[in-house]
């Protein structure tokens, strides 16, 4: 009686484990992930798109889609990059070689953001062959300006932001300060974006990025943004 108990027993466990391998060699079965991927706060929107002057304007989107892009040369519509920039310290070339200023093969894109509040997202992508240095922040004009938006002294990077072919590098922009201080202001529909040289004196010979704003864009006094970054998430985190 106890020899048939240990053989019941035996010949149940072959049962079962034969059932998990006919399960696990199922033909054409993949894991799949336990968690699907989230949309982070404050990612990019479809995009409405403008070529700089040169190239033949395209129609922009929707008005909600809260996002430009202009290329500064009229070079094709793509993506925002497949990376963020290094700084020149961890490039694998000689760290005190300079690099071109950014400007020539660039796109910028403009992003709305819902998160943080009044903010905007520049991206620049580099479309060219070589690195470029991305220098101190982007010279906005918003509109007819007569002066260029105030600059984020505070987010000055520990180095200057290079960026590889391909990849890209963020500024963030300040549209009105919460407490309401600002004054002056207004609704802008257009934003030239200029690039600055090594030197931080005026700007490169570099035809500026023409961006048609989203509908209803405030901007006033306090308007600021942030020098170039290499990453989305340093830009928001000034």
């Amino acid at each position: 009686m106890r020899t048939f108990r240990i053989r019941t027993t035996a010949a149940a466990a072959t049962a079962v484990l034969a059932a998990l391998s006919l399960t696990a060699c199922l033909p054409g079965q993949e894991p799949q992930a336990a968690n699907g991927s989230t949309t982070p706060a404050g990612s990019p929107s479809p995009a409405a798109t403008a070529q700089t002057p040169g190239g033949a304007e395209k129609p922009a989107s929707p008005a909600p889609s809260g996002k430009s892009s202009s290329d500064a040369e009229p070079a094709t519509n793509g993506g925002s990059g497949k990376g963020g920039a290094t700084s020149a310290a961890d490039d694998d070339s000689d760290p005190q070689a300079e690099a071109e200023a950014c400007g020539a093969d660039v796109k910028v894109t403009y992003t709305t953001l819902s998160r943080p509040l009044n903010h905007a997202l520049l991206t620049m992508t580099n479309t060219g062959s070589t690195a470029c240095d991305a220098y101190h922040a982007p010279l906005l004009r918003f509109d007819d300006a007569q002066s260029v938006t105030a600059v984020n002294e505070g987010s000055k990077p520990q180095s200057v932001v290079r960026i590889g072919p391909g990849e890209s590098a963020y500024a963030a922009i300040n549209l009105a300060v919460a407490d309401g201080s600002g004054t002056h202001g207004g609704t802008a529909e257009k934003l030239a974006v200029h690039f600055a040289p090594r030197s931080g004196e005026g700007s490169t010979d570099d035809a500026p990025a023409a961006i048609t704003l989203p509908k209803d864009t405030y901007v006033d006094s306090s308007t600021n943004v942030t020098y170039w970054q290499s990453s989305m998430d340093a830009a928001l985190g000034h």
